[in-house]
């Protein structure tokens, strides 16, 4: 049985708006709840999906961080282009590296972090991550055990070469931490065991924003958009968020 895949979501509300964005390997559902929270209180979100992500794991290993850059770029054009003037933008993961990136590079209103990675992994390490991903969206799929089998033994023939870019990109990101000046919300879980919890601090520590406030959530893990201490996440993000200088 093939099933449904999650799509992007642009869930209009308000004249405030907020650009959600995923992590790697990941998809519009991992800040859906977020999305439909936020819309109850009056906020427009738009969530869009980087090349490759969303969709059979073969289109991923094709694409690389420049391609997900200009995907968070047309999302953030496509608010503007809508009429929403004045965007926050929160990420998970590498949406956090790409918040960060966005901060620096247009006009935001406020910016949060959700389990954003300062350290990256060896290639090889980060492979293996892609590797479980395309096993499970194929068990996702219904596919039959020795037809998994067979296919991951094809994927594995295609290596996934911009993950060495990925690094670069997060390399980037961390010495440009402090041209970041907007107000800053860093959400991390302490139970986090895909990234270094480290990367919090070094987010709250270099970035210039005057407004800024770093908050550990004692029994979340790395997707804590989707943990057990989610609802109180939602609260705290519109609390932040309430708490900008809104012309609207």
């Amino acid at each position: 049985m093939r099933v449904s895949q999650p799509k992007p979501f642009f869930f209009e509300a308000g004249p405030r708006a907020v650009l959600l964005l995923h992590g790697f390997t990941g998809n519009s559902a991992d800040v859906r709840m977020l999305g439909r929270f936020l819309e109850k209180k009056g906020y427009t979100s738009l969530a869009p999906h980087y090349k490759g992500h969303g969709v059979a794991p073969e289109e991923l290993v094709k694409t690389g961080p420049a391609d997900w850059w200009q995907d968070v770029e047309a999302a953030y054009n496509q608010l503007k282009e809508a009429g929403y003037e004045e965007i926050a933008v929160a990420g998970l993961s590498l949406g956090g590296v790409f918040t960060l990136k966005t901060g620096y590079t247009y006009p935001v209103k406020g910016l949060v972090t959700m389990c954003a990675p300062m350290f990256m992994k060896t290639t090889d390490l980060m492979y293996e991550g892609v590797v479980k991903y395309a096993r499970e969206y194929k068990k996702y799929e219904g596919k039959e055990a020795a037809v998994i089998e067979e296919e991951m033994k094809k994927f594995k023939e295609k290596p996934m070469d911009s993950l060495k870019d990925l690094q670069q990109l997060v390399a980037d990101v961390k010495d440009h931490v402090d041209h970041v000046y907007a107000p800053l919300l860093v959400v991390q879980g302490r139970l986090d065991d895909v990234i270094n919890p480290e990367s919090a601090n070094i987010i709250f520590d270099e970035a210039e924003s005057f407004q800024k406030e770093l908050k550990w959530y004692e029994q979340s893990g790395h997707v804590i958009t989707l943990d057990k201490e989610k609802e109180q996440l939602h609260e705290d993000i519109f609390a932040f968020l309430e708490s900008l200088e809104w012309s609207v």
